[in-house]
């Protein structure tokens, strides 16, 4: 079986996503509306049905193809803020939304809920003798299972997503004979579940089917993008590291951590047996990578992800430049200009620690008139601030983002875009000339990669009372970006806390750290606006700060930092900001209790 890769197009003015994942035989629309005795009784329909489910997986990049929406997930955290003032994003952190408007909350559940039911339709109505499943060597060894089994993950990732998004969600499975669920509008829908039993169950599947894949394709040249048994491995890691969080820990239950930390070095383990395992990315070659030795981070998202060792499973592969238009300094422009609508906060610049592996705030070296030298590789590698030299062969100059009255630097402002904090996303952006005579780059953002799995471990291991293991894996992806290890001194608190900044940094922009926030109780913790303001800037949740560049005031002291111009306070009201409401509607056709606070 030939499983091509599948681009994502977009044009320069108006994006459009195609199938992702799987072959030419996509171009044949399957025609659901047939007999499903038709549809299953023909391979290719079949193996049609069985890839079109890979449309449904959560994707990171999907907000840079709606005209609402357009960039990152985390400028609704405190990593990032939309300088756009129309984008949805400012309905989250305003907290101006309710279940009779909310965006957000129609699309990730109209969305998962179709696709598992995609999804059921194939594991219902497969047939064995159709697609075949005979004991072959190679990929293709008993095709019927490993379908189900891809399909079946892709269920479990749908459910798993809703989770996080609603907390309480219905499990739309199978039923009490084993019959996976077709919901009709006669057949009436399932009660929500707990969200701790809706992610047991998540992990239940996990188990059902993480050793019927292959843990990694032979032939990824033709099968890259396909559900394997790591990405599954992967799964049960996520899903045991939420499980163990104080927001789906109820119980306080420490023997969940132990579990988590189990479920992550399983993979570690079975992915070091593994004949061509997964590792943290690094360059190939010195001459092509603009940072030296230490640019491994940066191109580990500007190179063809199809090609990247780190990667576990990610949506598809997107051949646009919508992200370097949206995401660049606005002060690019030519035959296309950039915009700029993505801006990273002083929270996560700050977040970013010295060179001597030390928070800014404990390391007498930080200069905050200086800010950016001697810093964690990793903080030009992911944002673009002032004085960074940027551009391709004639347009290479240094970014201007001052804003005194007297001069306004070319990256500040313009009329579509800007910056309302000072800095722009760099992470997934290619060095390009801003010409318009480029082509578009290949872009992929990965729902799972290796650096979250090694983080899970430390996370778990740490929380669960194995400090010194956790610290072998936390300073793996440390040591990847030129960062020195963390100390075995550090006690479990001090530890977690510098884990927590780790996974922050490390899987920024990656649709992480809304999560996270949310299952640490991160908000809850801190009180209140007011009262966290006592703490360094990389520690406050509530308030987003960024920074006034005034080189033509005051020399000496260019960097004036205060509240982002942009959503400078985050709102968020306890239970009712932890999980997304059900639409109305929704609840009035299904009788459901609506998520708590709503």
């Amino acid at each position: 079986m030939i499983i091509k890769r599948i681009f994502l197009y977009a044009a320069a003015g108006a994006a459009t996503m195609v199938a992702s994942s799987c072959s030419d035989y996509l171009d044949k629309e399957v025609d659901l509306t047939l007999q499903a005795d038709n549809v299953f009784a023909d391979y290719d329909m079949s193996r049609g049905h069985q890839a079109k489910a890979y449309e449904y997986l959560p994707d990171a990049f999907e907000g840079y193809n709606d005209t609402q929406y357009r960039l990152s997930n985390d400028c609704m955290t405190d990593n990032a803020v939309d300088f756009w003032g129309v984008a949805r994003y400012h309905a989250i952190n305003a907290d101006s939304y309710d279940a009779t408007n909310h965006w957000f909350a129609d699309h990730y559940y109209e969305n998962r809920v179709t696709g598992i039911r995609h999804c059921n339709q194939f594991l219902k109505n497969a047939r064995a003798d159709v697609i075949g499943n005979a004991e072959k060597s190679g990929d293709d060894n008993r095709l019927y299972d490993r379908w189900m089994a891809e399909v079946r993950a892709i269920r479990a990732i749908l459910h798993f997503d809703m989770i996080c998004w609603f907390g309480d969600i219905p499990i739309i499975g199978d039923d009490e004979n084993g019959v996976p669920l077709i919901l009709e509008p006669s057949t009436g829908w399932p009660d929500r579940s707990d969200k701790e039993e809706a992610l047991q169950w998540v992990i239940s599947e996990c188990d059902a089917i993480k050793d019927d894949l292959p843990f990694r394709y032979t032939n990824e040249a033709e099968n890259w993008g396909r559900v394997n048994g790591a990405a599954v491995y992967a799964l049960k890691s996520r899903a045991t590291l939420y499980l163990a969080s104080a927001l789906y820990n109820s119980k306080s239950d420490n023997s969940r951590w132990s579990a988590a930390a189990t479920a992550a070095t399983d993979f570690i383990s079975k992915n070091s047996s593994n004949s061509n395992p997964y590792v943290l990315y690094t360059v190939k070659s010195s001459s092509t990578d603009p940072y030296g030795e230490l640019g491994n981070y940066y191109e580990c998202f500007a190179t063809d992800p199809v090609y990247n060792n780190e990667f576990i499973l990610s949506r598809s592969v997107w051949s646009t430049l919508q992200l370097e238009y949206f995401n660049a300094p606005c002060g690019f422009t030519g035959s296309i200009s950039a915009t700029g609508y993505c801006n990273p906060t002083q929270n996560l610049v700050d977040a970013y620690e010295t060179i001597n592996g030390k928070p800014i705030d404990q390391d007498a070296t930080y200069n905050a008139q200086n800010p950016y030298a001697n810093r964690d590789p990793r903080l030009a590698q992911t944002i673009f601030y002032h004085g960074m030299t940027w551009g391709d062969g004639d347009e290479a100059r240094q970014l201007d983002m001052n804003n005194d009255d007297s001069r306004v630097g070319s990256d500040y402002a313009r009329g579509n875009g800007g910056t309302a904090t000072g800095y722009y996303c760099k992470k997934y952006v290619y060095n390009i000339r801003w010409d318009g005579t480029i082509s578009s780059q290949k872009h992929a953002c990965p729902i799972f990669r290796y650096a979250e799995i090694l983080l899970n471990a430390a996370e778990a291991l740490n929380e669960s009372g194995n400090s010194s293991q956790a610290l072998t894996y936390v300073n793996q992806v440390r040591a990847r970006a030129g960062m020195p290890g963390l100390s075995s001194s550090l006690s479990q608190s001090e530890l977690r806390e510098r884990i927590r900044n780790e996974r922050r940094i490390e899987l920024c922009f990656e649709d992480h750290r809304y999560f996270d926030m949310r299952r640490w109780k991160l908000h809850e913790a801190n009180g209140s606006a007011s009262a966290e303001t006592s703490k360094p800037r990389y520690q406050q949740v509530y308030n987003l700060y960024g920074v006034d560049i005034r080189e033509g005031v005051d020399a000496a002291n260019p960097f004036v930092y205060g509240a982002s111009r942009v959503d400078p306070k985050v709102a968020f009201t306890a239970p009712k900001n932890y999980f997304f409401p059900i639409m109305y509607d929704e609840i009035v056709k299904t009788g459901w209790s609506q998520t708590p606070g709503w």
